[in-house]
């Protein structure tokens, strides 16, 4: 069966202004408003998934989602460098930050590696089976991310090369082997007079 899987990143909050390591982290103000602004522009669907992330959560109540907490969903394990910025740990560990960006199977902060989370979402992704065959799910970009390089069958260094900015929508269509893309762009276009 073919399978709709809508990925909605979460509104901004002070830890990715910061350029900070994923954290559970809440929304901050702006990106609360701008996810209630988004709320009538979310596709409707028969299974809505959040991320467990308190950013994920806050996200979806805000865009008025009645989505179920999914696990598999979780943001990248950043273990120790979590909540920390990068340019701090980059500072601190030189040699750890070059490994872990340039092997896909390392994991210098005690967390999952590049590889790992890749392989996590593929296998949530490829499992997928949505009531009316769409699933919507608000997840963080990294999760994004992954979906992607699996769906695609892209190399795993190709994740460093997606970005996936707050509040926009990627589409993947298909089946376990088989998976067509559509990135980032809002859930129905930007509000009256501006952009997200």
């Amino acid at each position: 069966m073919t399978v709709r899987v809508m990925l909605v990143s979460p509104a901004m909050n002070a830890a990715l202004r910061e350029a900070r390591f994923e954290a559970d982290a809440p929304l901050d103000r702006s990106g609360r408003e701008r996810a209630r602004a988004a709320a009538g522009l979310v596709p409707e669907t028969g299974l809505a998934l959040s991320g467990p992330s308190e950013r994920c959560r806050e996200t979806a109540a805000a865009l008025g989602l009645p989505a179920r907490t999914e696990p598999a969903l979780s943001g990248w394990d950043m273990a120790r460098w979590a909540g920390r910025a990068l340019d701090e740990v980059a500072a601190a560990e030189p040699a750890a930050v070059a490994a872990w960006l340039g092997d896909p199977s390392a994991a210098p902060h005690g967390g999952e590696s590049l590889h790992a989370l890749i392989g996590r979402i593929g296998g949530w992704l490829d499992a997928l089976d949505g009531p009316d065959g769409t699933v919507l799910a608000v997840a963080e970009a990294a999760v994004v991310r992954a979906a992607v390089v699996h769906g695609l069958g892209l190399p795993a260094r190709a994740f460093w090369r997606l970005d996936v900015t707050p509040l926009t929508l990627t589409e993947l269509s298909g089946r376990s082997g088989r998976w067509n893309v559509a990135l980032g762009r809002p859930p129905a276009g930007p509000p009256a007079g501006g952009t997200w």
